[in-house]
């Protein structure tokens, strides 16, 4: 069990967005404590991808903190973030058109210094996803829209994250893919990685997720265990229809 007393592994605070004088995010507050499964939930427009990406440092934050391990981090670039073991897996996945799984792989880890140690970890992905390994060589942005969510995954974990951001999971995907990846992460995440997993369908979030945060309109709804937030009464006729 977690010790309560240990800094989270993410800690954001009173986080405030925005585009311009477009203000897309309010106030947002979550953690994700280490070795958890994390994820956060909200209708379409609520500022999920807006959050992940201002948490992996590709925007910066009107107001608010972001911490890692107790550290604030909110002026930290995004590259220094990964350094810090933080990585997104973006929404659409973003591969890199004209090259192979297996360079799509290579160039996830090309801020490691341990080269030959990368190289061994695309065994690894292999092993995670073996249609990866099937098409080691095909183009990329050929693979169906469940490979290409593999690869990008696989892409992201090459980079040896503390905690993985993974941004609309299963949008477009059939549900035996779905299955699929989720097993993968059940997996990850006993490996040692954190989690945190914007996911439009709440049964499959509430199913495999640890924790869970709601975000409406720019703002912090619900938060906690997954059983508390399924169980709240605003969020089951908002998301479950109950």
């Amino acid at each position: 069990m977690n010790d309560h007393r240990e800094a989270p592994l993410l800690d954001v605070r009173s986080l405030a967005v925005s585009y311009g004088d477009v203000e897309v995010i309010w106030q947002a507050d979550l953690m994700v404590p280490k070795g958890s499964i994390v994820a956060l939930i909200g209708s379409n427009g609520a500022g999920k991808t807006t959050l992940l990406r201002t948490i992996a440092g590709a925007l910066p934050p009107r107001q608010g903190a972001i911490r890692v391990d107790g550290t604030d981090v909110t002026g930290d670039t995004a590259r220094d973030r990964v350094r810090r073991g933080l990585v997104l897996v973006p929404e659409g996945r973003r591969l890199f058109t004209g090259l192979s799984v297996y360079d799509n792989l290579l160039l996830g880890a090309y801020a490691r210094a341990d080269k030959a140690e990368a190289k061994r970890d695309v065994e690894r992905m292999y092993a995670l996803f073996p249609r990866l390994a099937e098409r080691r060589r095909q183009d990329a942005s050929t693979l169906s829209g469940g490979e290409q969510q593999m690869c990008a995954i696989a892409r992201g974990l090459m980079a040896a994250p503390r905690l993985l951001l993974i941004d609309e999971l299963s949008l477009g995907l059939a549900p035996s893919v779905v299955e699929e990846l989720i097993t993968a992460l059940k997996r990850i995440n006993r490996d040692g990685t954190s989690l945190l997993v914007v996911e439009q369908d709440v049964a499959v979030a509430f199913d495999f997720a640890d924790l869970a945060y709601v975000l409406d309109q720019g703002r912090s709804g619900a938060g906690g265990p997954v059983a508390d937030v399924a169980a709240d009464p605003a969020v089951r006729r908002a998301y479950l229809g109950i």
